[in-house]
């Protein structure tokens, strides 16, 4: 394998780990991985680079970062989970406002086909869906905009969105989520990757038995007409 080659694997997986913890400055990132393996970062000394070790050289910069999203990072700068060809995005349907009545908005993070598999913070793109009882569109797929790096990349996130009711995401920080809230949306962080349509599915579900009053409120019930939540219903 030729020297360029080497780079350019280096280069792509510390981009991926590093859009993988959007909390973490790409530059500190780097500088952590410099102080993890050493100079040159090579192919070779990432493949055994372990989770210890890259926390002990983060010397308490990543104590506050998910371990899933530290993994999944790790992953990156293993080599595994890099896809070379992106999956084929769904299709969009026609959607008119007042075309579902009693519908809600939601938005996905998403990095491949139609799942909800990204991080808030760094996923490709948000599909967005309205749902209805008797009904699911997916009305709009919305790429990520260059965002300036010395904006608030988790407000500009929030913004994109914010004509949405309900976030579905794998992963969000708790300053990000506060973000999500401020700007009216309700965040539901998934246990684990999940295709949007099943999901949606299951949220059809509650729509159909008992949302909970903020969701009711949003599907334009009555509040006299409105039931507690159920937990069971969301579960």
């Amino acid at each position: 394998m030729s020297s360029q080659a080497v780079n350019d694997d280096v280069a792509l997986r510390i981009g991926l780990a590093a859009r993988a913890l959007p909390d973490v400055d790409a530059r500190s990132f780097v500088s952590v991985l410099i102080a993890a393996v050493g100079q040159p970062i090579t192919v070779a000394k990432l493949s055994k680079l372990r989770l210890n070790r890259l926390k002990q050289a983060g010397s308490g910069a990543l104590d506050v970062i998910d371990e899933h999203d530290l993994k999944r990072a790790l992953s990156f700068l293993k080599g595994r989970g890099i896809k070379l060809e992106a999956e084929p995005l769904p299709a969009v349907s026609d959607y008119q406002p007042g075309d579902m009545p009693g519908s809600i908005r939601v938005a996905c993070s998403s990095d491949n086909g139609d799942k909800i598999d990204g991080h808030f913070g760094s996923c490709e793109r948000f599909l967005i869906y309205q749902v209805a009882a008797g009904e699911v569109r997916l009305v709009e797929i919305r790429s990520i905009p260059e965002i300036d790096p010395d904006a608030d990349k988790n407000k500009a996130r929030a913004e994109l969105i914010n004509d949405c009711h309900v976030l579905c995401t794998t992963s969000i920080g708790g300053p990000a989520a506060a973000k999500v809230i401020r700007e009216g949306l309700h965040p539901i962080k998934l246990s684990s990757a999940v295709g949007a349509v099943e999901y949606m599915t299951e949220l059809q579900t509650v729509l159909r038995s008992s949302p909970p009053p903020w969701l009711a409120k949003v599907m334009g019930e009555k509040p006299e007409q409105r039931v507690r939540f159920n937990q069971e219903a969301a579960s």
